[in-house]
């Protein structure tokens, strides 16, 4: 059962930074063939997703006291992929690439084969605070009259072939959509007096047009289709109860749930389109309004509005994972999503810091508490953290991958780029997770049976110092020992 050899040497030479040094060197060259496949990042930065092949042991496990079960037989939710946003911003960087030095990167990201596997990617519904042109804010229908939808240079000459490039890459990765904003004119300052409200910062969905917005997202998904791009899901309205974003709009639970019925279910469904509807999308403590506390949950109670909708997604800018876990108790027939994540100057103080934190809470702790998917948020800014959009955008944040502005071509591959990486490479789209025994201290775990007749395992390894493991899936089982403060993904068939 020797396997893997391909994929071994392709992650080797694509997957740049991949240094064979550190806690725990490679047991084997990379282009032997082995049955289990490992990638490894330390928080020490001398390992990123370094290769390491590994054999099945032969005979009898010796070491039960050391034995982590996988339990195929305890299953959860299926997973739908992980991946970045693909914003403006993010689609400017990489068209002033090399195209040479694009495709490389977009190959050691989005391919299965070749690279990490990325597999879920989101796309702002019109503009956002990270935007093409930076401050210059916008949707696609500024122009009054929903028959005036037409999309912009943004979309045209930036997002759409960047996706269209990851599609030619990994044909299955799926397409999220999320309006920051509704067009101005759609705006009023009370969603009773409906005085017109001429900002993009903050202000509600006038009601009168909730079939007008309906047809938006249509025209939208449609355009994309038209495009070659599928839209597998969108959400309603990026972080609503955000009213100081620099593009905004505030929709508490009430609106959103009769935006969805009067307007986005009816017109999705007229159009014959089978995207899926997510609520909510912001923060695990609904920014402290009291209100609007379980903001899904209070949608879902509509049997009209939840008919329409798939499942409800999270950030974790305010409160804690634990919420998912009280969403699902309540709620088990809908699922869950984690769709933003980003990092800048006030919270990554050092790769290993971020490393850790990222995957602990950000990944792991969203996955083993119902999540399909996690998404980050900026694939790509530039080392001045842009192009972003003006007051009330983040001006300090993060790509998972930033590039010099200078040329374009060096590249700063942060913690977001390795944590999602592990979760793709080791749980393919499709998979279902499943049970893992008890875990040694520190240790922080997750595995999934995929659809290809593999196993997926990640491992995170908190200690400061290495820990040995025997994992056994009931027919085979291979020693493994973790890094001290490291990730580490395996894969290897049943």
């Amino acid at each position: 059962m020797k396997k893997f050899a391909n994929t071994l040497i392709v992650a080797a030479a694509l997957l740049c930074g991949c240094h064979q040094t550190g806690p725990e060197k490679p047991d084997n060259p990379v282009d032997e063939v082995r049955d289990i496949e490992t990638y490894v990042t330390t928080g020490d930065n001398t390992m990123q997703f370094s290769a390491i092949g590994r054999d099945f042991a032969e005979g009898l496990n010796m070491s039960p006291e050391l034995t982590v079960k996988l339990r195929p037989e305890t299953r959860y939710q299926e997973f739908d992929g992980f991946g970045a946003a693909i914003t403006g911003a993010a689609a400017f960087n990489l068209t002033r690439m090399p195209a040479d030095r694009r495709e490389k990167l977009l190959k050691e990201t989005f391919s299965v084969n070749e690279g990490m596997g990325y597999s879920y990617i989101r796309v702002p519904i019109g503009g956002s605070d990270f935007n093409a042109r930076g401050a210059v804010d916008y949707t696609c229908c500024d122009t009054k009259g929903i028959e005036n939808f037409a999309l912009t240079v943004e979309e045209t000459d930036y997002i759409i072939p960047i996706i269209k490039q990851i599609l030619e890459i990994n044909p299955n990765v799926k397409v999220l959509g999320s309006p920051w904003s509704c067009p101005i004119w759609m705006k009023v300052d009370d969603p009773k007096k409906k005085n017109p409200y001429g900002s993009w910062v903050g202000g509600y969905l006038n009601p009168d047009y909730f079939q007008d917005y309906g047809t938006y997202f249509v025209k939208w998904i449609q355009a994309f289709e038209a495009a070659g791009i599928h839209i597998n899901a969108v959400t309603v309205q990026n972080e609503p109860l955000n009213w100081g974003n620099s593009m905004s709009l505030y929709m508490p639970w009430d609106q959103e749930r009769d935006f969805i019925k009067v307007g986005l279910g009816p017109k999705l469904r007229e159009a014959g389109l089978q995207t899926k509807i997510i609520v909510f999308d912001h923060n695990y403590n609904y920014d402290n309004k009291g209100d609007q506390q379980q903001y899904p949950l209070h949608i879902y109670k509509d049997a009209e509005a939840a008919a329409y909708i798939d499942g409800a997604a999270y950030h974790s800018y305010g409160g804690n994972e634990s919420e998912l876990e009280n969403i699902h108790s309540q709620a088990p027939d809908k699922n869950l999503y984690f769709t933003e994540q980003s990092i800048g100057t006030w919270n990554y103080h050092s790769f290993g810091q971020s490393l850790m934190s990222e995957m602990e809470h950000v990944c792991l702790g969203t996955v083993t508490r119902w999540c399909k998917a996690v998404i980050v948020w900026n694939y790509m800014l530039d080392d001045n953290g842009g192009p972003h959009g003006g007051p009330g955008a983040c001006a300090t944040c993060y790509g998972a991958v930033d590039v010099s502005s200078k040329d374009y071509v060096t590249l700063t591959k942060r913690s977001h780029f390795f944590v999602i990486g592990h979760l793709s490479k080791a749980f393919k789209a499709g998979s279902t997770r499943i049970g893992l025994g008890k875990l040694p201290t520190n240790v922080l775990g997750c595995a999934a049976e995929n659809l290809d007749g593999t196993y997926g395992l990640v491992l995170q390894n908190k200690n400061s110092q290495s820990v040995e493991m025997v994992i056994d899936d009931g027919t085979h089982h291979f020693n493994i020992t973790l890094p001290a403060e490291s990730v580490t993904s395996a894969i290897w068939k049943k």
